[in-house]
């Protein structure tokens, strides 16, 4: 938030105490695309256990789990599925020639699965659709538009904004090659819904919340 890790100075901590790097967690079906959930934080094991945990409440049957190969994950999916689960880490090694400042993509040299627990399908050990969800985050929200003045100064104005977007990406939008929602094709909601549904939404639940106190 307002500025890298590298660029924060003491003036800008007191100040803007969340300044510094953000990263986003997010988790796909990826037979629906449904984004499961998505949380912010750093990247590091405590922000890979309440990931994960939250990964484990939404899902009520066992699964097939791909990650890449950040070692947090190990000790954080264990601790939330046990052995209810056949994972796997698909873990690439690249090599990067370009200078630090440029933005093009390191070249991946070889991909190797790990079979962590579980009977994985190999065939289906992947991690594309998180990559190329990751491609689509960037492209529809400027918050994410690299070298542009659109990044976020408050953590809780980011948050609200990935929320946004994460509504309208799951409930709202078509999947071009679902030809539907990837809530309806999850069998999450019956309908395609709407921006005016969404506020109608809000607005029942602060009448509700205003009734309660």
């Amino acid at each position: 938030m307002y500025c890298k890790d590298k660029n924060v100075t003491p003036e800008i901590a007191s100040k803007y105490p969340c300044a510094g790097d953000v990263w986003l967690w997010c988790a796909i079906d990826a037979d629906s695309k449904l984004i499961l959930t998505w949380t912010l934080g750093e990247r590091d094991a405590r922000t890979a256990k309440h990931f994960v945990d939250d990964v484990a409440q939404r899902l009520a049957n066992r699964v097939q789990l791909a990650t890449d190969g950040h070692r947090v994950y190990l000790d954080a999916v264990e601790n939330a599925f046990g052995c209810e689960v056949d994972y796997a880490m698909l873990v690439k090694t690249v090599e990067s020639t370009q200078e630090e400042t440029r933005y093009s993509p390191a070249k991946c040299v070889s991909c190797e699965s790990k079979v962590i627990t579980g009977n994985p399908d190999v065939k289906h050990i992947s991690t594309s659709y998180v990559e190329r969800h990751n491609w689509t985050v960037r492209t529809a929200m400027r918050r994410y538009t690299r070298l542009s003045n659109g990044f976020s100064r408050k953590v809780e104005n980011h948050a609200a904004a990935v929320a946004l977007n994460y509504f309208a990406y799951n409930f709202i939008q078509i999947h071009r090659t679902l030809r539907t929602s990837p809530a309806m094709a999850a069998g999450v909601t019956d309908k395609l819904w709407s921006v005016a549904g969404l506020v109608a939404l809000w607005e029942s639940e602060e009448q509700e919340g205003e009734r309660a106190a």
